[in-house]
């Protein structure tokens, strides 16, 4: 390995977003090193291959550059090491955090010089710039008619755990993919084809560079700048909030608690529905043949499986769960399949002072790109929330020593919220999901599933939370 190579070696397990935690790092190899900015201080992009157990994972460095000892303070905590450039020794480190770079980032977008464009597609091609001529190596791209202001500030965002976002000012927030998989990022493809919906947050510009796939040069999205929602709360937030208000008041039903969720969630539902609407309208839709629906179930068993065989906790509820898949299974009409959120649950909507947002349309970031474009059932959107309200009614229970007596509450603010939204999905012109209940029943079942192997190896106190929502949804 170069020298970068082994400072990054050190650096990238240590990162938030880093998605291989657990797993020995083996190989370290800078792919692509694309420089934005040359001289002091200097900016570059890096494609970064990261090698455990015998598979290779891309990752995405945006490595600021600086001589030794003209670090400032403030960015002591992203630096990486020190390693020649050019001859002479640099101090090397993660430019997210140096806001006189990314303010360079903002400065391109505004440009536009890899081509203003309509709306990206995954299919049909990729974006088309609006002038001929050889790409640049990265390319900053702008949805056409789209003005982007520049001189504002950059602040990263705290939280993030797969990617990380950079705050301009109250106007804008550009994400930036860590994990690099080749092509058209979901996130950007399906947020611009909801651009004029007041249920997304407008995106205005993106940026790309070519990763190779098969042998071939594939434009895959580095970032994206959309919209900032400076007056919106998290719904994990929001929902978090109602139940330990419920929680402080034993014996209060949700209804009669003060901070009741119901109505928001029944608000949420509709807007759910209302962004699937559209997605159906923008984008190609399907049906799941009965044999495609008893792959998928014979997918689900697999999963329970692993599973079982992994997390010996599991077991009690296996026959429960191998009974849904195959209720499933034996499903004899046609599914309805569209584009779908992919990783839908309270974390990632926000509420505004004129309603709900869905924000984070990039699905399960471990997943190829070409299987989070897949269609699937919007039920399984609709699955991903059921969850997190349950996740919301249980996660403050763990370790509490009035979780038995609190355990009633729980089930109950989760019930109502769950009919909620469920509701307002149905009113909101979704598919009802009261009457599609053997198919609801399996995604969930399946997310239950996800959930009991995600706990059991990252935390392993929650583990209680989805094995208690697979015994009550058994009930």
């Amino acid at each position: 390995m170069t020298q970068l190579e082994e400072l990054l070696a050190d650096w990238i397990p240590r990162q938030r977003w880093f998605a291989g935690k657990g797993a020995p790092v083996e190989t370290v190899t800078i792919e692509a090193e694309h420089p934005l900015v040359c001289g002091d201080p200097g900016l570059r992009v890096l494609v970064v291959d990261v090698g455990q157990r015998g598979s290779i994972s891309r990752y995405q460095v945006l490595l600021g550059l600086r001589p030794v000892g003209t670090l400032r303070d403030e960015l002591a905590h992203a630096a990486i090491g020190v390693c020649r450039f050019g001859g002479a020794p640099r101090t090397v480190y993660d430019a997210s955090h140096d806001p006189e770079l990314t303010a360079l980032l903002l400065d391109r977008l505004a440009q536009g010089d890899g081509g203003e464009t309509d709306a990206p597609r995954a299919a049909g091609g990729e974006p088309r710039p609006s002038s001929a001529g050889p790409a640049p190596a990265v390319r900053f791209r702008r949805l056409s008619g789209i003005t982007v202001r520049t001189g504002q500030r950059s602040l990263v965002l705290k939280g993030e755990q797969s990617n990380t976002s950079l705050v301009y000012g109250e106007d804008y927030v550009l994400k930036a993919f860590r994990r690099l998989w080749p092509g058209l990022n979901p996130d950007l493809e399906l947020t611009a084809a909801l651009a004029d919906s007041p249920y997304v947050a407008r995106p205005y510009a993106w940026i790309e560079a070519d990763v190779g796939k098969d042998g071939a040069a594939v434009p895959t999205t580095l970032a994206m700048l959309q919209e900032y929602m400076r007056s919106a709360t998290d719904g994990w937030v929001l929902a978090a909030t109602s139940v330990r208000d419920l929680y402080a008041n034993p014996g209060v039903s949700p209804a009669e608690a003060g901070g009741d969720f119901a109505g928001e969630a029944e608000r949420l539902g509709a807007a759910t529905a209302a962004v699937h609407r559209a997605l159906a309208r923008e984008l190609p839709t399907d049906v799941l043949t009965p044999r495609a629906l008893r792959e998928l179930a014979s997918s689900m068993l697999e999963r329970l499986r692993l599973a079982t065989t992994e997390v010996p906790e599991l077991a009690p509820y296996a026959g429960v769960l191998r009974s849904a898949y195959e209720a499933f299974a034996r499903v004899d009409e046609p599914l309805p399949i569209q584009r779908v959120h992919g990783d839908y649950h309270l974390g990632q909507v926000v509420r505004t002072d004129s309603g709900w947002v869905l924000l984070d349309f990039e699905g399960e970031p471990a997943a190829p790109v070409e299987e989070r474009q897949r269609p699937s059932s919007p039920l399984r959107d609709v699955a991903g929330m059921l969850r997190s309200f349950d996740y919301a009614a249980r996660y403050q229970l763990v370790g509490s020593a009035s979780a038995a007596e609190l355990a009633p509450s729980a089930r109950a603010w989760a019930q109502r919220n769950r009919d909620a939204f469920s509701s307002g999905y149905a009113f909101g012109g979704g598919i009802d999901p009261e009457k599609h209940q053997t198919v609801l029943r399996a995604f969930e079942y399946d997310k239950a599933v996800y959930e009991v192997l995600y706990e059991a190896h990252n935390r392993p106190s929650w583990l209680r939370i989805p094995l208690d929502s697979i015994a009550a949804l058994a009930a």
